[in-house]
């Protein structure tokens, strides 16, 4: 669901990934393992290859990317993308994949492993000891247990945080905004309301955001100073989050008794790297996904990520599209074919230029986070209508770009359907729609309503849908024109709309006629008449066939008695 498949395509693995990883793309593609590429041979080389795939050492930049042409996919084999210009490649309608689960329980056993480690003194202790040194009194700690821990940022590596502090007997307070409480009190989790409510209570801090604007240096002087005294600290997040310069202050005036980092601002950190002068800060080199399993699992996932993004398939943790949590992307997921199949629909059989659309969505999904779903249909709508090549990265700016507005309604009601997607928009003839559900444990798309009309059909890949007078033989003269011309139709539906006729009467009268009058009440009618108008039923078929039908068929079809449209449909 990227773009079109890309066959013959070519995979750069620019930096280590696990063989595994490699033998899945191998699979399926050409690959080149150059991990001794450079990044200015990068730039040089990148319209050979249509998809890339590092680790955290190369920077991909707008001017590396300002030539390409080529490519569809980045993969990040790990969690952050902060040496990926994500924005760049977005413009570019190029997908950039990460593989946030891969070091998830990594990075968070080396949170806990930085948490310990400070309030144990087990670094000092060890050097101490290789010192030749014993000494117990100068290394006493703390216990976790019954203390508070505040979680800021109650992500996958948050939760699992959060959830081991648990069972190491902790409280747990946790911020994050993005988060429902249902979630918090399925954990047994204090849901703070502010970062300030965690900054009161929390005995250790431990940050799980990602580097944006907005958090890059969020643990600051004065949140510093809203924390109790001796409160220690944890970043094996992202660099800069944690103010530097303000917890080198912090530690120095002992309003934090320790703190454990993982990553930081500059890395390598410099020699004169100020916080290294304290022996109660424990630092690593960035070794929060340096785990066997952690390496592997990154290889492997960001493999099959590229390889779904190269054919066709969706990118599940793409980062550049709608961000859908885990929980919604479980309830919408199955309805992205569906989607993509009714835009492609309503603009098949529309009569004109199309206006402005609106997608309902009714029953439970009306519940969930459905942008993705409209990104889809939106996807769809555009795929061999504009010169560019549409995905789910590039759709919505396209759209913007071409003045087309989408709207989403929803209702948790649904009267016929657990969940039902209708795409509304206007053609030449009016109001125009295309609806369908899903049926089944694997969630078969079903279409239910196209044009005016309800019906019930599977879609196929060769389509086509006729509107006729609802009269005696007009299935058979489908059936016998496509017969005729070597057309198999593989199943049919018919949907039915039937108007009933009315009539208009005239009476001369010899008195007049109250208004309250609807019976005999002795008023003689001098003369009548009537005037009757009877409007016919109209239907509409649909046929999957097993050969595209030619548009000449269609036209021989619509010239016989009776028959008002016809349209082909590829999906």
């Amino acid at each position: 669901m990227v773009g079109e498949v890309v066959h013959n395509a070519r995979v750069l693995v620019k930096e280590k990934i696990s063989e595994a990883g490699v033998d899945l793309l191998r699979q399926h593609f050409e690959v080149d393992v150059r991990t001794d590429m450079t990044d200015a041979e990068l730039k040089e080389r990148i319209n050979e290859y249509d998809a890339l795939i590092i680790r955290s050492a190369t920077k991909v930049t707008a001017d590396m990317l300002e030539g390409s042409t080529r490519l569809k996919i980045i993969g990040r084999a790990g969690t952050g993308v902060d040496n990926v210009d994500v924005k760049a490649a977005t413009k570019k309608g190029i997908v950039v994949a990460n593989a946030p689960e891969s070091n998830s329980v990594a990075a968070a056993e080396h949170a806990l492993a930085l948490l310990m480690a400070q309030c144990r003194q087990i670094p000092q202790a060890y050097m101490s000891m290789k010192a030749g040194k014993w000494e117990r009194s100068k290394f006493s700690g703390v216990e976790l247990t019954g203390k508070t821990l505040g979680v800021i940022g109650l992500g996958r590596i948050g939760m699992l945080v959060a959830q081991r502090a648990k069972g190491l007997r902790m409280d747990v307070i946790a911020y994050d905004p993005y988060v429902s409480s249902e979630r918090f009190r399925e954990n047994g989790l204090e849901q703070a309301d502010t970062l300030d409510a965690v900054y009161a209570k929390a005995d250790f801090i431990t940050v799980h955001m990602p580097k944006t604007p907005e958090t890059l240096g969020m643990i600051n002087d004065e949140a510093f100073a809203k924390m109790k005294d001796g409160v220690r600290i944890v970043n094996a997040a992202r660099g800069g989050i944690v103010d530097e310069g303000a917890l080198a202050r912090a530690v120095e005036s002992g309003k934090v008794a320790s703190a454990g980092l993982d990553v930081f601002t500059q890395e390598p950190v410099p020699a004169d790297f100020p916080l290294l002068a304290y022996d109660n800060v424990v630092v690593t080199p960035h070794l929060g996904a340096s785990t066997e399993e952690a390496q592997d699992k990154a290889g492997t996932v960001i493999a099959e990520q590229v390889t779904a993004g190269l054919l066709n398939q969706f990118v599940s943790n793409a980062v550049n599209i709608p961000a859908v949590s885990a929980e919604a992307m479980e309830a919408v997921g199955p309805f992205l074919p569906l989607a993509e199949i009714l835009g492609r629909l309503i603009m098949a059989i529309a009569d004109g230029p199309l206006e402005d659309f609106t997608i309902r969505y009714e029953g439970q999904i009306a519940d969930h986070d459905t942008r993705l779903v409209t990104v889809a249909v939106v996807k769809a709508l555009l795929e061999g209508r504009v010169e560019e090549t549409v995905n789910y990265v590039n759709a919505p700016s396209i759209a913007e770009e071409r003045g087309l507005k989408v709207a989403e309604v929803k209702d948790k009601r649904s009267r016929d359907f657990t969940n039902l997607i209708t795409v509304v928009s206007k053609d030449r003839r009016g109001e125009l729609t295309a609806a369908g559900t899903t049926i089944g444990p694997k969630h078969k798309p079903r279409l239910v309503k196209i044009y005016r009309h309800d019906i019930d059909i599977e879609p196929a890949k060769h389509m086509a849908f006729f509107q006729y007078d609802d009269v005696p033989g007009m299935i058979g003269r489908v059936g016998t024109a496509l017969g005729e011309r070597g057309i198999n139709i593989a199943f049919m539906n018919v949907g039915r709309k039937k108007t009933e006729g009315r009539a208009v009467m005239g009476v001369a009268l010899d008195d007049p006629i109250p208004q309250e009058v609807l019976g005999e009440r002795g008023i003689n009618i001098a003369f009548m008449n009537v005037g009757r108008k009877k409007t016919e039923g109209r239907a509409v078929m649909g046929v999957a066939l097993d050969d595209p039908i030619p548009q000449e068929v269609l036209d021989d079809i619509v010239k016989m008695p009776g028959f008002h449209e016809a349209r082909a449909v590829e999906l």
